[in-house]
């Protein structure tokens, strides 16, 4: 009887081992066609990738800090043209 138990207990092991084992590469499985499913969404959907998206966003941040400094320097430019044209309003007119 003990050796018909643990026969049926092997049995039971060795069961639940490949249950186990099955249930492992259906989740591979699984995993691999919902991932090629998303990827496959995301591109039709015209989804932008990460390292693009990072390149424009610095693209934009060096092109505000280049407008930043040309209009900083228009400005200047500007208040320097104003300068003269003030002088030669105040200044009485020569005849």
């Amino acid at each position: 009887m003990t050796q018909t138990s643990n026969r049926i207990f092997d049995e039971m092991a060795r069961l639940m081992n490949d249950a186990a084992g099955v249930a492992q590469g259906v989740r591979r499985e699984f995993d691999t066609l919902f991932r090629a499913q998303a990827e496959r969404i995301l591109r039709d959907l015209d989804v932008v990738q990460r390292d693009e998206f990072e390149a424009v966003k610095e693209m934009a941040r060096l092109a505000r800090e280049e407008n930043e400094a040309l209009k900083a320097r228009l400005e200047a430019l500007e208040g320097k043209a104003d300068k003269p044209a003030k002088k030669a309003k105040d200044a009485p007119p020569a005849d």
